[in-house]
């Protein structure tokens, strides 16, 4: 008797984890904001940024965050308007984002942003403009005449359907 009542006060506490772990997860995979990393292999000159953006096919919002990582004994991060951007201007720009190498910035309005860094390395394609939206707009409803894109299932959704499947196995069978 005693057995079956601490199965039962573990199954229940398991059920609690597994919920409060989901709930975070499902938080987590919707959460407007997003860290946008620039460059796949961080904030260096001789990079095409412009083509790394192309490559993402990636948009930004307001309240996304930029994360710049670098050395930053040889390098900065400079906020610039587009004029600046152009001429790889460091001259009165807006903001130095520059702190530790790992650095972020929040994108906080609608608008265009420019960076660059100073020093000669703009030249060398140390710049980067990001064209900031509104807020992501609300998913379209499912289309019945394409079903194959709605049934796509994001990486994040698959990876929480796994972990609660084995969760539930755990919390049932063990």
């Amino acid at each position: 008797m005693e057995n079956s009542g601490r199965t039962t006060v573990r199954k229940t506490v398991w059920s609690m984890a597994i919920t409060a772990v989901t709930v975070m997860m499902i938080l987590e995979c919707t959460a407007a904001e997003q860290l946008h990393k620039v460059g796949s292999r961080g904030w260096i000159p001789d990079y095409n940024y412009t083509d790394w953006l192309n490559q993402r096919h990636e948009h930004f919002y307001v309240g996304d965050w930029l994360l710049f990582v670098f050395d930053k004994h040889s390098y900065n991060v400079l906020e610039v308007n587009e004029t600046n951007y152009e001429n790889c201007n460091d001259q009165g720009f807006i903001k130095n984002i520059t702190r530790g190498g790992r650095d972020v910035v929040q994108l906080t309005e609608a608008r265009p942003y420019y960076f660059l860094s100073s020093g000669g390395y703009c030249w060398g394609g140390m710049k980067v403009a990001i064209n900031v939206e509104d807020l992501a707009p609300a998913p379209a409803p499912a289309s019945t005449k394409n079903v194959s894109s709605s049934n796509i299932l994001s990486r994040q959704m698959i990876l929480l359907i796994a972990f609660c499947v084995a969760m539930a196995w755990l919390v049932l069978f063990l």
